[in-house]
C-alpha cells in the first residue's frame, strides 16, 4: 500500500479497507473479551457480561464535515446519530454515551451551543443519555472547524453481525439513498439546483427496535444481517456484508429508492448515488418469509416510510454485488476506491 495517508484512506472504499488490514489489524493483539472484536470489521464490537445472557456493544467514531451546519443537521445531530445508528443495525438497545470535542481557537460559542442543543434533541428521542465527555482546543492555524468524537455502549441478547445473510435472504433499504452526500455537495459548492433536498440525518433505533420485538413476538431470528450505509454507500456496505457472509447479491436497480433531483445531480456530476455517504438509512437482510411484515412494521415509521425490498441474497462464491437494470443487463457493483464527495460525514 502507499507510504503515505492520502483522503481516500478515510473514505470507507478499497483504501480504507486496506488500511485497515495492513496497518491497524496487523499490528494490534487481537484479544477480544466478547464473542467478536475489532478483526470482525462489524460496526462495533462485543462484551460479555455476567447478566440475563446479554452483551455489551461497543462502537465509537470521529467526524469531520464541510460545511458543520446543513440542511437537514449539522455536525452535532450527525455525530450522535452515526453512533446510535451502528449500535442500532447490531441489534444493541443504545445505553450510553460519551462526546469528546476538538474545537479550534476563535469558534463561535453560539455555533457551539447550537451544536450542543442538536446533540440534546437526539439524545432525548431515542432516550439514551450523553455521560461523559472532554474537550480540548486547538490553534486556529493547525485546524480549520470543529471535531466530534463520539462513543456508544448498547446491549443485546443477539448481536446482528454483518457476516450473518443467508442464500434466499431478501434485502431492504429503509429509504431514499444518497440525501445525505448530494445535498452537502449542492450546499457545499453553491450548484443552483432548485429542490427541496436536504440531509437525511436521523437516528434509526425507535424504528429498528420494532423490528427486532417483532422477532421477540414470533420467537424466531428473521433478521440476518444489517448495517448503515454511510461512507462509501450501498456499494461499500453491500459489498461488506457479501464478503463477510460469503454470498452474492443481486440488487434490481428498478426497485433503488432515489430522489429525482439525487438522480439528476449524478447524472451531472457523473456521480453514482450507490456511491454516496447515507446518515439515515439501514440496510436489513431478512428471512424471505417474513420480509413483507418487516416492510409492512418499517413502512409505518417516520424513518422508514419509503423503505423498499431492493434485492435478494444468492449463492455466488465470488462474494459479487450484482446489479441487473430493468433492461436485463447486469453488472458488478464493486467497493468504491476513494470518496466521490470528501468530508461529508
Amino acid at each position: 500500500m502507499n507510504k503515505k495517508i492520502s483522503m481516500e484512506h478515510g473514505a470507507g472504499g478499497f483504501y480504507s479497507q486496506e488500511l485497515i488490514k495492513e496497518i491497524i489489524l496487523k499490528n494490534i493483539s487481537l484479544k477480544n473479551s466478547g464473542s467478536f472484536g475489532l478483526d470482525s470489521l462489524d460496526d462495533g464490537a462485543s462484551i460479555i457480561i455476567n447478566k440475563n445472557n446479554k452483551e455489551l456493544i461497543m462502537t465509537t467514531d470521529s467526524h469531520v464535515i464541510q460545511p458543520i451546519f446543513f440542511d437537514g443537521g449539522d455536525i452535532g445531530k450527525l455525530s450522535i446519530c452515526g453512533v446510535i445508528n451502528d449500535l442500532s443495525v447490531m441489534g444493541a438497545k443504545p445505553l450510553a454515551l460519551s462526546c469528546s470535542l476538538i474545537i479550534p481557537e476563535g469558534f463561535d460559542t453560539e455555533k457551539l451551543e447550537k451544536i450542543i442543543i442538536s446533540m440534546d434533541k437526539i439524545s432525548k428521542e431515542v432516550n439514551v443519555p450523553i455521560i461523559t465527555g472532554d474537550t480540548k482546543t486547538i490553534e486556529a492555524n493547525n485546524l480549520n472547524s470543529i471535531l466530534i468524537n463520539m462513543t456508544g455502549i448498547g446491549e443485546c441478547e443477539r448481536p446482528i453481525r454483518n457476516s450473518g445473510l443467508c442464500i434466499d435472504d431478501d434485502i431492504i433499504i429503509t429509504g431514499d439513498i444518497a440525501d445525505h452526500g448530494i445535498s452537502l455537495l449542492i450546499k457545499r459548492n453553491g450548484f443552483n439546483f432548485k429542490s427541496d433536498l436536504k440531509s437525511d440525518v436521523a437516528p434509526l433505533w425507535n424504528m429498528i427496535k420494532l423490528i427486532l420485538d417483532y422477532e421477540k413476538e414470533i420467537n424466531k431470528n428473521i433478521i440476518t444481517s444489517m448495517k448503515d450505509p454511510t461512507r462509501g454507500g450501498v456499494a461499500s456496505a453491500l459489498n461488506e456484508m457479501a464478503e463477510c457472509s460469503n454470498v452474492g447479491i443481486r440488487i434490481m436497480e428498478e426497485e433503488l429508492p432515489i430522489k429525482k433531483e439525487v438522480i439528476a445531480a449524478c447524472d451531472m456530476l457523473g456521480l453514482d448515488p450507490l456511491e454516496i455517504a447515507n446518515e439515515g438509512k439501514a440496510i436489513i437482510g431478512v428471512n424471505p418469509k417474513y420480509s413483507h411484515k418487516v416492510l409492512e412494521i418499517l413502512k409505518n415509521t417516520e424513518y422508514g416510510k419509503n423503505s423498499k425490498i431492493i434485492g435478494k441474497v444468492i449463492d455466488n462464491n465470488r462474494k459479487k454485488v450484482i446489479l441487473e437494470s430493468k433492461f436485463g443487463t447486469k453488472r458488478y457493483i464493486d467497493i468504491p476506491i476513494g470518496d466521490p464527495i470528501p468530508r461529508v460525514c
